[in-house]
Order: C-alpha cells, then structure tokens, then sequence
C-alpha cells in the first residue's frame, strides 16, 4: 500500500530536512498561423500510431530473416550472428527508438495534454524516419527490398503525417513553445509520493549539489560530505532495500520509478558529484537480496542503506570488461577464508568505499568459464585520496589509483592490484553456497543499473535543455535574442522530444520491473537514453557557442560527463549484440 504522506521541509538542504522514509519569448512572426499546423489530439496520435505499427512491421521482418541466417541444428547460432554485427546493432537501434516512440505514445494517450501531444507526433516521426532510413541504406543485408521498404515507408498517409511533423514551420513552432513554456514538458503523470520525492531532490540539487558541481569537476575533487552527510540523513542510500533490512523499499515490492525520480533529479544536479551515487548500493543490495545468506543480508544491508559504509562494485579488469564470464583475478582458498590475486579497473568509487563487491575466479580452470566465479565482499578503510593502499593485519596488500578522465569527476573511477590479499570465508556472497554462482549474482545486480543510467541520461539532458532555454532568451546575436531564430527553436523542439521520449521510455521501462518484467527493455532504454544525451548535450553546447567550449560554462560539463554514459553499465554496442539482437532474433517468428 502507499504509504502515508506527510509534511517535509521547505528545502533538504537546510536544518529540519525530512527523511525519504516520511514521504511513504518573444514572439517571433513566421507568417504562419496556429490553425495552418497539425492539430494535437486523437487523430494526430492515430497517424503516429499506425506509422509506428508499420515501421515495425520491417523490424520484424528484418529479425526473421536473420534469425533464419544465424540458425544451426534448429537453435541460434552465436558464431552465425556475429557474422551479421552491423546489422544486429542497428536493428537493435531501430527497435530501442520505436520503443521509445511507443512509450512516449502511450504517455501521452494518458496525459490528454496537447504539447505532449505535438512533442509526441514530432518524436514518432523523425523514429520513423530514422528506422526506414537505416534499412534503406542497405536492404539487402537485413534482407529487405527496396519495394518492400517504400510500401510500408512511403503511403500516401504515412507520406502526409511525415512532412506535416518534420516541415519546418512545424517544427519551429514547436520550439517556440518550447521558449514560451521553459523546460516544461508537460505532465509526468506520476502520483503523489513520487511528485513529492521528485520535488524534494530537484530542491536538493539546486540548492546543495548543483553550486558545488564546477569546483567538484575543475578541481577533480571527491565528492564532499555537504553532499554525501545529507543524502544519507534523507535515507537514498535506502531506495533499494526492504524495508525489513532497515531500507525503505516496500518488502513485497520493488519501487524503480521512486529510484529513478531521485537519480535523475541528483543527475541533473551533477552526474559526477550526485547522480551516481545510489547506483553501488542498488547493485550491491540486488546481489545481496539473489544471493546472500539471511546473516549476510542481516549485517550488511542495514549498513548500505545509511551509507555505512559506502560501498563500489569491482568487476572489470584490464582485458576484460563486458564479457565478464573472462575475468581473471585469483581467489585461492586458504586457512580460514580466500587469498585475492590479480588487477581490477573502472571501480568507480573505489577510494571513498569502505566496502567492494569483487567478483573473482574461484576454480582455476578457464575452460568453467562463468560458472567458475564467485562474489567477494572485500572490506577496506575509506579514503578521500587518488591513490591508496591498504595492508590488513591478516596479510596481503590492496593499492588503488584513481584514472584521470574527461569528465564524470567526483566519484572516480580506479585500478585495483590484489596482492595475496585476505578475505575471510564468511565474506563470500552466499557462503559456501554461493562458490560458483557470482556471475548470477552480479548480473542480477546490473539489471537495475541499466535503467538506474537511462535515468542518468536523462538528469543531465534535462540540465543542457534548461541551460540551452535560458541562454537562448538572453544570448543576442544581429539585434535579436538566438531563440527568435529558426534554427534555434528547431534545435530546442527536437531537444524537447527527444528528451520527453528518454524519460518516458525510462519511466515505461521502471513500471514493468517493478511488475518483474523489462530486463531486455532496460538495455534499450539504456542505448537509447544515452545515445541521445550525447546529441542533445551537443547541440546544448552548439547553442552555447564558443561560450559552450569554455570550462567555466556548465554544457561543457554535460557534454563530457554525458559521454561515458554509453560506455559503462554495459557498452552499448554489447547490449546490442549479445542482450537485445540476441533476445528478438531468438523470439522472432
């Protein structure tokens, strides 16, 4: 059931701040009227509908005929798939973008709003679009005709509902809304607990994280405890554990709407500096709650979810980073518990945590593959610095270097070199039990970061979208603000649907894990989400010009940290290939 609303502070960041666990433009003349364009409403959503449906139509085409290339001995081929990479990535493309044209269609049936409306119709267009262009490119290779692609592409009816959305004076109009109406997208359609739980981190992240975020990016700083002692008192370290273990989830029941809600507020403050931080604990719970025994569970999620301690996850090694069945390091069995040897890298918030979640070859043979890993929890002491080393009474050493990058600063990614180090038997996740089983864990551990990053993506696009707004109401260039120009509002309407798409794909997605459904849609809505905020983070700088490319302009902060979106939490191009192709080919008729 929903729990009980009540009164929570006037803003987070000052004294009193409430718990999460209470909260159970100028106008510019075109000579173009309003009533010449598309009008919102049921007929327009028809038309997307029904150009949607048929598009997809192709998608399916396309999976059946590879399925039957890749098929051997009646089942799937993995050697035969790899075989048609290219196309199996786009694919994988055109399906996440329908997906998300599908989602945002369904939210605005809900919504009855006529900007999400026109916001909708634009997105379902230019998906359309972008689909039938890809296969257009090289039919042959997805199997496709030339004449088969223009019956479903090119209708009288679909012809009309393309060039009505993507024409220019539409588009354009659409932008200045979008200057008229600021960064609101119209309704999210979420309910009260979350409104509230959204409002309270937008406060947080203007108030506490966003006039920290510059110094924590230029300076590569860790992440202050003004951010981190005040997220721990509101409880969001707590999103994902039940409640019976001192968490704030509901213990029949997952909550991911309310996880993304606040990771895309925090993200919007700063993905580097807050954005990220409840992602460890979430993985490090899911694994706990798959695979720990009830004694583990009993001493450790309590700890994580008051952020005591933080915690980061070590999985990926220098030769080995999304075939995890690959990697290398050493656990060995000895008196009393398991000696780790080897290297791990991009442990993200590896200094700061006090504990990491390792995953580690326990049998010795390659040939086991991913069925001989294992989970480690590997205790260490905190710290601040870019480097460290640990050298425990029981014996070994642990030492971590902090890797300069581009962007994403704050929680800092780090190699770790294990040498004899000594982790007690009790520290293996699931005990005995669990000897052997860690690659299940740890993939039940990433399911939820898949989503948890789309809404990342979506935090920091929202931020370059306010950015881009206000700047091109103020920025004048030849006597006129840039946003009286047509390029611009073009720009800031396709910005606007884009992003309406990624949160409404990323919202859709949440609701069907909470119901236990959605893994692969996840990975989609991953690709999709961070595949777009590159772009629109792009164009945010673009809109900013050589302001834009200066450090001391926020959008240069969006457009590097946005970059690793696609690239940690599953590659996109992994994704792609070995999750979602894979996963639609297998079910393809």
């Amino acid at each position: 059931g929903e729990v009980e609303v009540e009164g929570i502070a006037e803003c987070p960041a000052q004294a009193g701040r409430e718990p999460l666990a209470r909260y159970r433009t100028p106008h510019h003349a075109t000579g173009l009227i309003m009533t010449d364009l598309p009008q919102a409403g049921g007929p327009m959503l028809d038309q997307a509908a029904a150009a949607l449906t048929s598009t997809r139509t192709l998608i399916d085409s396309a999976l059946s005929q590879l399925k039957s290339w890749t098929r051997e001995d009646g089942r799937l081929s993995n050697a035969r798939l790899d075989e048609h990479q290219l196309v199996s990535y786009e694919l994988s493309l055109c399906w996440a973008e329908c997906c998300a044209a599908q989602f945002m269609l369904e939210h605005a049936r809900r919504a009855g709003d006529t900007f999400t409306d026109r916001l909708t119709a634009l997105f379902c267009a230019e998906a359309v679009t972008s689909t039938c262009n890809r296969l257009r490119t090289r039919p042959q290779d997805f199997g496709l005709s030339h004449a088969q692609i223009a019956t479903v592409c090119s209708p009288r009816a679909m012809g009309i509902f393309l060039a009505e959305q993507l024409s220019a004076a539409n588009i354009e109009a659409i932008g200045e809304q979008v200057l008229e109406r600021g960064a609101d997208l119209g309704p999210d359609l979420l309910d009260e607990r979350h409104t509230l739980m959204r409002d309270t981190f937008r406060r947080f992240a203007d108030d506490v994280v966003a006039p920290l975020a510059e110094e924590v990016h230029r300076k590569d700083l860790i992440i202050p405890d003004e951010i981190l002692d005040p997220l721990r008192d509101m409880g969001v370290f707590g999103l994902s554990i039940p409640e019976s273990y001192g968490g704030l989830q509901e213990n029949d029941r997952e909550d991911n709407i309310g996880m993304l809600v606040v990771t895309e507020e925090l993200s919007r403050g700063s993905l580097g500096a807050a954005g990220s931080l409840i992602t460890r604990p979430e993985i490090l719970a899911r694994a706990l709650l798959k695979g720990g025994s009830e004694e583990q569970k009993q001493h450790w999620l309590p700890k994580l979810a008051v952020g005591e301690p933080l915690c980061a996850v070590a999985v990926t090694e220098p030769n080995y980073g999304s075939d995890v069945a690959g990697v290398r390091l050493k656990a060995t069995p000895v008196e009393g518990g398991w000696s780790l040897n080897g290297a791990k890298t991009w442990c993200t918030f590896g200094g700061k945590a006090g504990v990491l979640l390792v995953l580690a070859r326990t049998d010795p043979d390659p040939a086991q593959g991913y069925k001989g890993l294992s989970m480690f929890l590997v205790e260490k002491p905190s710290s601040d610095g870019h480097e460290f080393e640990v050298t425990p009474d029981t014996g070994g050493k642990l030492t971590g270097r902090a890797i300069a990058t581009i962007g994403y600063r704050g929680m800092h990614s780090y190699e770790l070199f294990f040498d004899d180090f000594f982790v007690p038997a009790h520290n293996m996740l699931g005990g005995a039990d669990g000897q052997g089983k860690g690659f299940y864990y740890a993939m039940a551990g990433f399911a939820g970061g898949r989503i948890q990053t789309a809404a990342r993506a979506v935090g920091v696009m929202r931020a370059a979208f306010e950015r881009s707004i206000s700047y091109s109401r103020e920025r004048v260039v030849f006597s006129h603000p840039i946003g009286d120009y047509q390029l611009t509002r073009a720009k800031l309407a396709r910005m606007a649907a884009y992003l309406a798409a990624s949160r409404e794909f990323t919202y859709g997605v949440a609701r069907l894990m909470d119901e236990g459904a959605g893994d692969m849609e996840a990975s989609g809505a991953k690709i999709f989400t961070c595949k777009t905020a590159e772009w629109l983070t792009r164009e945010a700088l673009q809109i900013h010009g050589g302001m834009g490319y200066a450090e001391e302009t926020p959008v240069s902060r969006y457009f590097v940290d946005a970059r690793v979106l696609s690239i940690f939490e599953g590659a996109e191009e992994t994704l792609a290939l070995k999750v979602i192709t894979r996963s639609l080919v297998e079910n393809a008729a």
